[in-house]
């Protein structure tokens, strides 16, 4: 019975509907993500996304609802319990779900990861880390492709965080026998159509145009 359960909570196409549901709401997004870096409570997750404790509650129980997380111990907090959750689904669409979401949620959900790089590369700047090894890797790279172009880098990026994927749980399992405490890791991977550079020089032009109009005020 749970095996069927299960499946009809899945597309024909094999995608999790739950994840989907799941990550509808951005918050749910930073949630999510969070909660696959280390265990949590809501408590906390308020604190760090700096959103109202209820809100944030709420949330976590959707996200529990849908079986992303779990809840992996409790402490007594002045006289109430707080409790404690990790992720037990990975915060991230492949671009076959990514298809069968609304419209109306995409720009939400893209914003909302971004905005995490974005915090997470400040933090990483402001801490000194993010240049510390020589080796670290960061890179820009414009450009245009035909369609199958477009595919072949799709389908790169899919093969490299599946590759990553496997490099963090064989990581994880060396650091569980050795003790140690490990290299805290980032890899972001994004492919996403750009803006033409004509349409970028109207963008500026308007800026100036409103920048003059403010000046003569």
């Amino acid at each position: 019975m749970a095996a069927k359960s299960k499946s009809k909570k899945k597309s024909s196409g094999g995608v999790d509907q739950r994840l989907v549901k799941a990550l509808a709401h951005p918050l749910r997004v930073e949630i999510l993500a969070i909660l696959n870096e280390r265990m949590a409570s809501p408590n906390e997750l308020s604190k760090e996304l700096e959103e109202g404790l209820s809100q944030v509650s709420y949330h976590v129980k959707v996200l529990k609802d849908f079986e992303c997380i779990e809840m992996t111990k409790t402490e007594p907090r002045r006289g109430a319990v707080e409790h404690y959750y990790r992720a037990t689904a990975r915060a991230f669409l492949s671009d076959k779900d990514w298809k069968t979401l609304p419209d109306s949620i995409k720009p939400g959900m893209s914003a909302a990861v971004v905005k995490m790089v974005i915090d997470e590369v400040v933090t990483a700047l402001n801490a000194g880390t993010f240049d510390t090894r020589e080796d670290r890797h960061l890179s820009f790279t414009p450009g245009h492709v035909d369609e199958q172009g477009w595919q072949e880098s799709v389908d790169l990026v899919n093969e490299t965080l599946d590759k990553v994927i496997k490099i963090h749980a064989a990581s994880a399992k060396r650091l569980a026998k050795s003790g140690e405490q490990g290299i805290p890791t980032t890899a972001v991977l994004m492919n996403f159509e750009g803006t033409a550079p004509e349409d970028k020089k109207a963008k500026k032009g308007a800026k100036k145009g409103r920048k003059k109009k403010t000046a003569t005020k």
